[in-house]
């Protein structure tokens, strides 16, 4: 059998849907962030990159770059295997005190990402407690969505940010159901924020387990960085928060958090933990200085709001279509898998302006956009030039008539 053909003749549906993605070739550049060095023939040797999820640059900041230069020269590059084999790094224990210090619980249990750290304990939940229903929110991450599967636990899915509709299914299922409600706080591709208030007291109110991903929001929200269920007080109220250390904190990993006893079942039980390598020392020395420096500075939050509120101010005033929401992300939305790469490529090939295009299937077939996502360390300047690319692709290009 021609396995090549089979695999060319998918790829070729997806190149025809507008659908096949292409990743530009980029160096980041430390102490230039957001600018970045392009490798593509067709773009400038300089882009500014404007859909990072470092969110406030901290995978360049010199207290975090320092930490784990002097890591690795004490410690070696990697773990050497899994924590089950190699035994816990002083490193790795310090960075989990560090984040259940963050979201005021007992434990902390890290993982080598923010995908596995859903799939692993969405899974392990599921798959071990008595008559587990996970009720999961209509549009919760992949990574959410695949440990539920993998569970085999029933899953009942809820209207998205719809707190009436979930009392209404909990209330629905048996009293000797094991209920799990998962949710996130920040979606990413909308950008809006859970009334999470209200989810917290229906779960409850039905004695329920909350599950909370906060991948987008730990780091950016709340006085210490914890999130929007430090924002809103509500961390004490929630069973388990997961986050991730590759977004607002600038490095990679995962984690969860919660009671001793929770962390220690995943710990014990998660296939997804036992059997991974663990973190390299010095990235988890990287992160647990992030966390600490988060805990305490404003600047990198305030200079953020202040840039995303400029940006958002500036594509309204151009008539350039966004979603409005109140976080920190900004989608600009195309509606067309086709004309939404052909603007991305105009943006890099002649303002030097990079924008990934998210289209099927992590948004829905028709609501295709630009994510643009303005850090501290974009200069007014900056985002006076976006704002001018994309005015000028919207009137010369008559864009503003085919995406309405």
């Amino acid at each position: 059998m021609d396995f090549d053909t089979l695999f060319a003749a998918q790829l070729d549906t997806l190149k025809q849907e507008g659908n096949y993605r292409i990743f530009a070739e980029l160096e980041r550049q430390c102490g230039a962030f957001p600018r970045a060095r392009c490798h593509d023939a067709e773009a400038p040797d300089q882009v500014t990159v404007w859909c990072s999820n470092d969110y406030l640059g901290m995978g360049q900041h010199p207290d975090v770059v320092a930490a784990m230069q002097k890591a690795v020269a004490d410690y070696g590059c990697g773990a050497g295997g899994t924590r089950n084999i190699s035994g816990n790094q002083h490193e790795h224990l310090l960075l989990e005190r560090e984040l259940a210090d963050l979201h005021g619980k007992e434990a902390a249990l890290l993982f080598t990402s923010g995908y596995v750290s859903n799939w692993a304990s969405l899974s392990t939940l599921g798959a071990r407690l008595p008559n587990a229903v996970i009720l999961s929110d209509a549009l919760n991450h992949a990574s959410m969505i695949e440990g539920m599967r993998h569970s085999r636990a029933q899953k009942v899915v809820w209207r998205h940010n719809d707190p009436d509709d979930l009392d209404r299914r909990l209330a629905a299922l048996p009293p000797e159901a094991t209920k799990i409600v998962a949710f996130e706080s920040v979606y990413s591709m909308d950008g809006d924020i859970c009334p999470m208030t209200e989810i917290v007291e229906v779960a409850e109110k039905h004695g329920a387990m909350t599950y909370l991903d906060e991948v987008h929001a730990v780091g950016l929200y709340g006085p210490r960085g914890g999130g929007i269920s430090e924002q809103e007080g509500l961390a004490d109220r929630i069973t388990l928060i997961e986050g991730t250390l590759g977004k607002a904190f600038g490095v990679v990993g995962g984690y969860i958090t919660g009671s001793a006893a929770l962390c220690d079942f995943i710990r014990s039980f998660a296939s997804g933990f036992i059997f991974t390598t663990a973190l390299p020392p010095a990235v988890a020395a990287a992160a647990r200085t992030s966390i600490a420096h988060l805990k305490t500075s404003q600047a990198e939050r305030a200079r953020q709001r202040r840039q995303v509120r400029r940006l958002r101010e500036g594509l309204t005033r151009a008539g350039i279509p966004h979603l409005d929401n109140p976080s920190h992300i900004i989608p600009v939305m195309i509606k067309d898998p086709v004309k939404c790469r052909m603007i991305a490529d105009i943006l890099m090939r002649d303002w030097g302006i990079y924008v990934q295009p998210i289209n099927y299937p992590t948004v829905p077939k028709g609501t295709e956009r630009l994510r643009f996502t303005p850090g501290p360390l974009h200069s007014d300047d900056d985002i006076d030039r976006l704002i001018e690319a994309l005015s000028a692709l919207w009137s010369h290009c008559a864009l503003a008539r085919a995406v309405a």
